[in-house]
């Protein structure tokens, strides 16, 4: 249950202003047919996460402890300093997928945008810590959708209420927790 509930909670707050999330809001505001727009982000991002974490799984099964801890330290704490910097969208990511429909375009456009993410690396990170692909997977999985379902469906209200400053800085603020407890190996309490 740990790995599933610092999973979700980790990748939500780093998804938020994420480019993921701004394509969530293009899609929205281009489509504007939300449910296969909310489906197409929850199949891209099980099958990309999915492979995310059976490369963390890889990694702590070739990697011994002591190296993984301090992979894994390090690798949170760089998570900490990329969730500080803001991500922008490039533009015309998506205008040549349109020949998909929505659903296929928002699958393909998304998974796409998630290669090389922050919240693809934290769940190779997050797989290769708790050794537990379903729920880090399941987890990391429910946190994109947490963060991106309200985008495709309030879109602009919620990128006008809510402080992307402060939500990264929550965000940064748990990566570095994870990554110092890591190196300082303190495994019970994360």
């Amino acid at each position: 249950m740990q790995a599933f509930l610092v999973s979700a909670g980790v990748v939500a707050l780093a998804e938020i202003g994420d480019k993921t999330q701004l394509l969530s809001l293009l899609l929205a505001a281009k489509f504007k047919r939300p449910v296969p727009i909310i489906l197409g982000i929850f199949v891209a991002t099980l099958l990309n996460h999915g492979m995310a974490g059976l490369v963390g799984g890889w990694v702590s099964e070739h990697i011994g402890p002591d190296v993984l801890r301090w992979v894994l330290g390090v690798s949170f704490l760089a998570m900490a300093v990329w969730t500080l910097i803001p991500d922008k969208l490039d533009d015309g990511e998506s205008t040549s997928l349109q020949r998909f429909g929505v659903f296929g375009t928002t699958v393909l456009a998304f998974f796409l945008a998630e290669m090389g993410d922050k919240t693809q690396v934290a769940t190779v990170a997050l797989a290769a810590r708790y050794n537990d692909l379903i729920s880090v997977v399941i987890g990391t999985t429910i946190g994109m959708m947490l963060a991106n379902v309200p985008a495709v469906l309030l879109g602009d209200i919620v990128v006008k209420k809510v402080s992307m400053r402060l939500v990264h800085g929550i965000a940064a603020l748990m990566f570095a927790v994870l990554g110092l407890l890591a190196l300082l190996d303190v495994g019970s309490f994360f």
